[in-house]
């Protein structure tokens, strides 16, 4: 048997997370969305190419396609700067943060 410790109380925490935010994420919908949301809070904002290049995710072609469900499902934006109209710039919607605040939450009570 595994000793409970904080991180095995945070996986029990977060696996019986009640919302349907959590269950719309897959794994690789979560790990990009992660990947993003560190990205953007470093200022840092990755370009959809530039997302499509981190092999420790998914094959471009598998990123592509969770980019665009991220977006239809509302945890990521699109962005542009200035007159660049052709770079698109990803960023965590407020849908996203609310996410990350809860498991942040969850992580801190597990650590008690």
């Amino acid at each position: 048997m595994i000793p409970q410790n904080p991180y095995i109380k945070f996986l029990a925490a977060y696996h019986e997370l009640d919302g349907a935010e959590s269950s719309a994420l897959d794994l690789v919908g979560e790990k990009l969305l992660g990947y993003i949301a560190v990205q953007y809070s470093k200022e840092l904002t990755l370009t959809v190419t530039e997302c499509m290049r981190i092999k420790s995710v998914a094959s471009p072609a598998t990123i592509h396609r969770k980019i665009t469900e991220l977006i239809q499902d509302g945890w990521i934006n699109t962005l542009f700067e200035g007159d660049k109209r052709r770079t698109k710039y990803l960023a965590p919607t407020p849908k996203a943060v609310k996410y990350f605040e809860r498991i942040s939450k969850l992580m801190i009570k597990s650590a008690v």
